[in-house]
């Protein structure tokens, strides 16, 4: 019979001050942001002189998505912390916030040692589509039908550090937005693990292509094919190992089980209660 460990707290004072800390606020503009926070082209247009920088506009949404605050609040806040912090700029407006955000280039931070060897494990989740606007709600009520699309994430294994992203609609399958999710990607890849929708030729050779091992389950009732390239040899070769010995042999060889880490960065997403 198995008893369970019981940890009791001893330093009280740490525990309390760590508490405490949890509801601390603090904000900074690093001088990077400040320098490039409008960019150096001038818009000929009335009443706006220059243009914001992407540093500008994902400073504003980044706020948006940690406060879930809509766009014309995030404004506000964003002025006002300028303000506070003594900062001679002003923030870009709502409906430039509204425009900008479509088509935002964004690119991940590195991570110490990211040039390293690394596994990465991908996957892939559904997003509903809200916000309908007040107008068609008051004309039409609100719609029955919501629209979705999908989430693509690359995860570092080690560090669990979101590595690649991609949002697409729903129609695109997920094979189909591997090969962007590893261009974003630099430094050494050793293995590239997914789930079965992932057992496809493109995707072997996205993976092949990058100087990668795939590791992708074959599906059920998977056949070989004829080795005409190294994709397809690859997968000849796992589909063996499924069919003479078996799949729990297969994932345990190549660590298939560390793909779990993919969902988990996708639980902790949707936790966060973003929404599109």
């Amino acid at each position: 019979m198995s008893h369970k460990k019981h940890y009791h707290i001893r330093n009280w004072r740490d525990y309390n001050k760590a508490l405490v800390n949890r509801g601390s606020l603090t904000f900074w503009f690093d001088k990077n942001s400040i320098d490039s926070w409008y960019s150096s082209q001038k818009l000929n247009k009335r009443g706006r002189p220059w243009v914001y920088s992407d540093i500008a506009i994902q400073c504003c949404l980044t706020i948006k998505a940690v406060f879930h605050i809509p766009l014309r609040a995030t404004q506000g806040l964003v002025d006002s912390l300028l303000q506070l912090l003594g900062l001679n700029f002003t923030a870009p407006d709502y409906s430039l916030l509204s425009l900008r955000q479509k088509n935002l280039s964004l690119r991940l931070p590195e991570s110490k040692g990211s040039l390293e060897g690394r596994h990465l494990v991908i996957d892939s989740t559904g997003l509903k589509l809200y916000g309908e606007g007040e107008w068609k709600v008051r004309k039409h009520g609100k719609g029955k039908r919501r629209t979705w699309l999908k989430l693509h994430l690359g995860i570092n294994e080690k560090t669990q550090d979101i590595e690649a992203c991609i949002l697409t609609g729903d129609d695109v399958h997920d094979s189909e937005a591997l090969p962007g999710l590893l261009k974003q990607i630099d430094g050494n890849v050793l293995q590239v693990t997914g789930d079965g929708a992932y057992d496809t030729h493109d995707a072997y050779m996205a993976t092949i292509g990058i100087g990668a091992n795939p590791c992708f389950p074959p599906r059920e009732n998977a056949v070989k094919h004829k080795p005409s390239d190294e994709g397809w040899r690859l997968r000849n070769h796992a589909v063996s190992q499924v069919k003479y010995h078996s799949l729990k042999y297969w994932k345990i060889k190549n660590s298939y089980h560390r793909r779990s880490l993919a969902e988990t960065a996708m639980f902790r997403f949707k936790q966060l209660g973003v929404c599109a």
